[in-house]
């Protein structure tokens, strides 16, 4: 066993399940400080008013959401574009004007419609479609960490990838607390003969008066989302699915192929698979043991709990546990490893342009994909036009 085929247990049989880290957070301010959840907007059906993500929504006990499995996986792709990982996975940036996006920034990934609209439209296609057939080469070559965190071609090809790494910030039993604040300008602005009395009084509560859009009348907010207070504690959930790594595969190159007999063959694509999945696991890996940001949003700053650790624990598929150590460096390490044996795919050496026509195509339906319903039904409705348009006269 070497370094690099050191985890191959786990990727050549069923005997483990996942890697699960339970972290306990802590607000900056203290385990009874007031932070701030992520706010949703109303459900379509109103069944969910919009606000804090509490269930159930009355009550002493409770889960409130603080940070969603895809708000975490954006927070930690990115990673791969700093200059210590950059050289693990192709850094694709697609120029859009005076823009600049990094691939690893989208929040669809390779299924995002920025990567769809330029000219690697036809090569992500591809890809995609030889992920239908069970091949996640060609895919891994150019977007690896749509591999790890998941992705969904739903706009065209409906290729599929579930998460590997997931993590998810929960507080348990919160008690949601309101606030108000009141704006009072520095100047009457009425006796500075801006506007009149009348003016004044007319604009009082009303947010969408032009005075009190640009500040020129005193501003209430009354009852509006003031933070929770987690009584139960925060805590961080991350699972990284071994068993979901373990449904990718890879074919060989048809160079490779050509002329092999059925057993060279499997051998081949067996050990493409394997390739492709010690560089998964490795980003994985890497993604799973990465610090994770103390910084969320405005008001929600956590860090660990010092006086309770975090526990990583390597589950195996008969349900034992048994506790799991690796470092950030040791994953890096085992990643660079990895890489470098599936052989990382190409970057771009120019930004890649994002093309307008491309995206007013792909709207229309008109474009080389799958179409929009806008798009059949514009295609359906060009017959009828046709039998509407006046025939030449007859002889």
């Amino acid at each position: 066993m070497n370094d690099l085929n050191k985890y191959d247990n786990w990727l050549t049989s069923d005997a483990v399940a996942a890697i699960v880290i339970r972290e306990p957070l802590v607000p900056v301010e203290g385990s009874d400080g007031v932070f701030f959840p992520a706010t949703y907007a109303a459900a379509e059906d109103k069944g969910f008013p919009g606000g804090y993500n509490i269930d159930p929504p009355t009550g002493e006990k409770n889960v409130c959401l603080v940070d969603s499995v895809g708000s975490q996986a954006n927070r930690i792709e990115p990673l791969f574009a700093k200059p210590s990982y950059a050289k693990l996975v192709p850094q694709i940036v697609i120029q859009a004007g005076d823009k600049s996006v990094n691939l690893l920034e989208a929040g669809h990934r390779a299924g995002d419609a920025i990567a769809r609209c330029t000219l690697l439209q036809k090569k992500l296609q591809d890809a995609f479609k030889a992920v239908l057939r069970g091949n996640a080469l060609d895919l891994a070559r150019i977007a690896p960490t749509s591999l790890v965190f998941g992705v969904w071609d739903s706009r065209d090809t409906q290729a599929k990838l579930p998460r590997l790494v997931a993590s998810t910030i929960r507080a348990f039993d919160v008690q949601a607390i309101r606030r108000g604040a009141v704006y009072v300008p520095p100047l009457n602005y009425v006796n500075m003969e801006v506007f009149t009395e009348e003016e004044q009084q007319k604009a009082a509560g009303d947010n969408k008066n032009p005075l009190s859009k640009r500040g020129f009348v005193n501003a209430l907010a009354s009852a509006t989302h003031g933070g929770v207070i987690a009584k139960g504690g925060l805590r961080r959930d991350a699972t990284f699915s071994l068993a979901a790594l373990r449904l990718l595969s890879a074919e060989a190159t048809a160079e490779e192929l050509k002329d092999k007999s059925d057993e060279e063959r499997k051998k081949l694509n067996d050990e493409a698979t394997l390739k492709l999945r010690r560089y998964v696991l490795g980003l994985a890996l890497v993604s799973l043991t990465a610090p994770p940001q103390t910084y969320l949003r405005q008001g929600c700053n956590l860090v660990p709990d010092i006086d309770n650790p975090r526990k990583v624990t390597l589950v195996n598929a008969d349900g034992k546990r048994e506790e799991f150590k690796l470092t950030h460096d040791q994953a890096i390490a085992f990643a660079e490893l990895a890489a470098k044996e599936f052989g990382v795919g190409e970057s771009p050496k120019e930004p890649v342009k994002f093309d307008p026509d491309l995206a007013k195509k792909d709207i229309a339906g008109e474009g080389d994909v799958a179409p929009t319903k806008k798009g059949r039904a514009q295609k359906k409705a060009k017959p009828a036009a046709k039998a509407s348009e006046p025939t030449e006269p007859q002889q």
